[in-house]
């Protein structure tokens, strides 16, 4: 029998914590076997038997460690993962992967000098709902998509300015927390749009980092296609987080995947029910002739990233979500902040991916 990766996770704040270290133990061919948690003994009390390290230094000193996870506050992305590149680790960051394209591009080509997987966590496309309208989309019955919107919405009436991710400092914001989810799933979707338009701002009292944002995509190959990215946290009342319009008709999901609120309520990832759309929130088609049904929700499971870099690291697969998506990402998020910016449509050019 072969023997698992040996898997530690640098953070145990809520990336690592929630997204992470159980589903990389809930993931058959992977051991989790260290986290990095500088203070605190949170990890030690969750993960019994698995060495807690202070610093990544200490766990790196661990030569068994194939793989290392980095979930720790975006700004500290790209040092971190460099440092275990050169440990020759292969590694998995959390979004964003990194804070500019130029920082994405160094690591994706240190990483092929040294043949070691880099992956970018991109857990969400393993969501259900994505999932269901994937699958929607490649069916055909909505005919040619026309429009396609995609919310992830929350409420939060009171910024948080002592937390790093809405401080306003390097790597805060809505745009850098939530956008890669969004953009990483429609680029996944429809490929490079012809051009893009932002609104990225910040509409909460006394906030420090933007808490809202609207990219609008737009596609040209052959027929004009618009898609629309919005984020906020001033949501009482959250929109769909999926409306699709085409030519035959319409789909609308509304409620997140739900992974992650059940893992935050003590669910073990993969447990009964994990993943399962309640059938309440199953998304509503409604075809011309006003013919409509309900599409049952494809269980998401993030399982399948991490079996993914499993079987990539055993060469049994290709890698789902590559480096130079995540350089994209990043690219995009530059081009939507000089739109934002500027105030205008620009133009968007990916072909210089490393």
């Amino acid at each position: 029998m072969r023997e698992p990766i040996r898997v530690g996770v640098v953070g145990f704040g809520l990336a690592g914590r929630i997204f992470h270290t159980g589903v990389v133990q809930a993931t058959p061919g992977l051991e989790l076997v260290s986290v990095v948690e500088r203070s605190g003994n949170e990890a030690a009390r969750e993960f019994p038997g698995v060495n807690i390290a202070r610093s990544v230094e200490e766990m790196l000193g661990d030569v068994g460690i194939q793989l290392v996870v980095i979930a720790t506050p975006s700004y500290s992305h790209f040092e971190l993962a460099r440092q275990c590149l050169h440990e020759q680790r292969h590694v998995v960051i959390d979004k964003p992967f990194t804070l500019t394209s130029a920082e994405a591009a160094e690591l994706t080509h240190m990483a092929r000098e040294r043949k070691l997987l880099l992956a970018p966590f991109q857990n969400r496309r393993w969501d259900g709902d994505f999932q269901t309208v994937r699958a929607l989309i490649g069916s055909g019955e909505l005919g040619r998509l026309v429009t396609c919107e995609s919310h992830f919405d929350r409420y939060r009436a009171q910024p948080r300015r002592d937390v790093w991710r809405e401080s306003g400092g390097p790597g805060s914001g809505i745009l850098y927390d939530l956008g890669p989810h969004l953009i990483d799933q429609a680029l996944s979707l429809f490929g490079a749009p012809s051009q893009l338009s932002a609104d990225i701002r910040i509409d909460r009292d006394d906030g420090a980092a933007d808490d809202a944002f609207d990219l609008w995509f737009e596609y040209h190959n052959p027929r004009r296609l618009v898609v629309l990215l919005r984020s906020t946290l001033t949501a009482c009342l959250p929109g769909p987080r999926f409306l699709l319009h085409g030519t035959n008709g319409s789909f609308i999901k509304w409620g997140l995947d739900p992974q992650e609120d059940q893992i935050k309520a003590g669910m073990k990832v993969g447990a009964a029910g994990y993943g399962e759309d309640d059938e309440s929130r199953y998304g509503e088609l409604c075809l011309a002739g006003n013919v409509r049904r309900r599409i049952p929700t494809l269980p998401g499971d993030y399982r399948g990233f991490y079996a993914n870099v499993r079987d990539t690291l055993l060469g049994k697969a290709e890698l789902a979500v590559r480096p130079e998506d995540a350089w994209r990402v990043a690219r995009i998020i530059e081009l939507a902040r000089e739109s934002s910016g500027q105030g205008r449509r620009v133009k968007v050019d990916l072909s210089a991916h490393p």
